[in-house]
């Protein structure tokens, strides 16, 4: 088994095929004991008519009681081998498919890991939780070719040679159905995996959907678009259901094939064989070995059809990892050295100029607008925007990372005890993957944790987010265990959880977008206080509309279509904007003027 700190190795991402060939060469002794077995395992089912047409002739026909007692010996010693090998089979086939699972997880979720903020933009959630739901599994299961698909194949040759023996024509029949086989099932293998990547493609789409659904429906039952998004979604279900129809039919040809052909080679060799024992070509002992060989060949044929469906399904699966393998993050070109001391962000498609040490508010027209100079400055899009005198695209990403951190209001939270979700800083999170954050590699500047947190700076963090309630109502505390994204906390709750993990990193610069969206007036104005004392000297800069956040900052930006339309403090801009006081206000506005 795949050890969970092992390296997997690198993928060889030329294709369907020499994706699963990788994942046979990274395990080859396990996979070579499994077609040995296999191939054991079918050949001594082949052998069991053998012994019993000994049995008949040796034995039972002359009436020599011993020879029959000795076969008939031989007939269990083979059957209770078998059974042991067939154990053996199915446990080290199940090793196979467990670490090319494993395997295949790793390295894409790894992939995803290097790719960072450049998943997104590139490939949708919908594909990416498809490959790590459906194809995983259909590739490690089609990996059962090298155990029992290589075992049918000597097996077949093994029958043929003992039925050569017996009638050469018997045996060519026998060896002649293979070549007929692929001949039916060719087109039919072409056909499936065509409809399987048409069907694939349609499950990463509606996979997509459910999650912008699930993700949006509240914001869309507060619209009132709730029924007409339900109703594409239904739309979209129903066409997968038809392509999905689609691939059963062909599937259902497959499997009708692998059934009724075995049973058409028994009725034909039986056939043929009792003719020639009732002309007295080959003995009752010999009719009674074709009969079983015939049955014998049943797993083989089975085994082979079978193989061939799993691997066209495990090709179009395939190919959809090594699709994900193949995307690249934007290069990283720097060579710059970053500012050595706190130094002016400036980002010249909106005009926003951020001063070191300051409390920086964007308030945009748009939601977007502010969202977007973040990302800009943040070094997660491209841009013409600057740190000091140096251009962001100059600097080496990880200098970047390590001194500039994006918190984004969704940003992912894992499953596990409260600690961990916010305290645990060995390994910083990846934007995307956890808070937007740090990259390893580059010395972290003074001030800036890098390891493990302290109860000391736990409880700052955790102070300065307002979060203490949250702490006093869960059974365990900070150890108590959260949910995946924290879905059983409410959304100021979570919102608090992310700005905690976002203060324990204590970066030089804290890019921030909408950390207050989430929570009522009193807790906002809490965390507005708090943040700007927690934050006194450092760079902060905060997307938001909130005049609570807003009359706490030192400068407010106000963009209007993606521009710097004004900038000053809260109240000034209220008095000389009327723009800017349309966008921020609210029934508590005289509150906080």
């Amino acid at each position: 088994m795949i050890d969970a700190y092992e390296d997997p190795g690198t993928p060889d991402r030329r294709g369907g095929w020499r994706y699963l060939a990788w994942l046979v060469a990274r395990q080859w002794p396990r996979c070579l004991a499994g077609a040995v077995l296999a191939s054991t395992w079918m050949v001594l089912l082949a052998a069991t008519p053998y012994l019993m047409a000994r049995a008949v002739d040796h034995g039972l026909e002359p009436g020599d009681m011993g020879a029959l007692a000795g076969w008939t010996g031989a007939l269990v010693g083979v059957g209770a081998v078998n059974a042991w090998l067939g154990m053996l089979r199915h446990r080290t086939m199940t090793l196979v498919r467990l670490d090319a699972n494993f395997r295949t997880v790793k390295v894409v979720v790894g992939h995803a890991t290097r790719l960072g903020a450049a998943l997104r933009g590139q490939v949708g959630t919908g594909e990416v939780v498809t490959i790590g739901v459906g194809d995983v599994q259909t590739i490690s299961t089609s990996l059962t070719a090298v155990g029992p698909g290589v075992g049918a194949v000597v097996a077949y040759a093994a029958v043929g040679g003992l039925m050569l023996s017996v009638s050469t024509r018997l045996a060519l029949v026998v060896l002649i159905g293979v070549p007929v086989l692929g001949v039916l099932l060719g087109p039919l293998m072409g056909r499936l995996q065509g409809r399987e990547t048409d069907y694939r493609d349609g499950q990463a789409v509606l996979t997509a959907r459910i999650g912008d659904l699930a993700g949006g429906l509240r914001v869309l039952n507060g619209l009132g678009g709730k029924g007409l998004v339900a109703d594409a979604f239904r739309r979209d279900s129903e066409r997968l259901r038809e392509r999905g129809y689609r691939v059963g039919a062909v599937t259902s040809w497959i499997q009708a094939l692998g059934v009724g052909l075995p049973v058409l080679f028994l009725a034909l060799v039986t056939w043929l064989g009792a003719r020639q024992a009732a002309q007295g070509h080959i003995s009752v002992g010999e009719l009674v070995s074709v009969y079983g060989y015939v049955v014998a060949l049943g797993w083989p044929v089975a085994f082979l059809i079978e193989m061939g469906h799993q691997l066209s399904r495990g090709v179009v699966a395939a190919r959809r990892v090594v699709a994900f393998l193949r995307l690249e993050p934007e290069p990283d070109t720097g060579t710059r050295d970053a500012p050595a001391e706190p130094s002016v962000l400036y980002d010249p498609a909106s005009g926003v100029r951020v001063l070191p040490g300051r409390l920086t508010a964007l308030a945009g027209s748009r939601p977007t607008d502010a969202a977007e100079v973040i990302d800009r400055l943040g070094r997660y899009t491209p841009s013409d925007a600057t740190w000091g005198d140096v251009p962001l695209s100059g600097i080496p990403l990880p200098r970047i990372r390590d001194r500039i951190l994006v918190a984004e209001a969704e940003a992912d939270l894992f499953a596990g005890p409260l600690r961990d979700v916010v305290g645990d800083q060995d390994t910083p999170p990846l934007r995307g993957a956890g808070n937007c954050a740090t990259s390893h590699g580059a010395p972290a500047p003074a001030g800036r944790h890098t390891g493990a947190v302290s109860d000391a700076q736990l409880t700052q963090a955790i102070h300065a987010a307002a979060a203490e309630d949250i702490i006093r109502t869960l059974p365990d505390g900070l150890d108590s265990q959260v949910a995946a994204q924290a879905s059983d906390l409410s959304g100021g709750q979570r919102q608090r959880i992310r700005l905690t993990r976002a203060l324990l990193t204590a970066p030089e610069v804290l890019l921030a977008v909408e950390p207050t969206s989430a929570l009522d007036a009193h807790t906002e104005a809490t965390v507005a206080a708090r943040l700007r004392d927690a934050r006194a000297g450092r760079t902060t800069v905060v997307a938001s509309t909130s005049p609570l956040m807003l009359d706490r900052a030192d400068t407010v930006v106000f963009l209007v279509d993606g521009k710097v339309a004004a900038t000053g403090a809260h109240r000034d801009l209220l008095d000389t904007e009327p723009g800017y006081r349309a966008l921020v206000a609210r029934d508590d506005e005289e509150v906080v003027r």
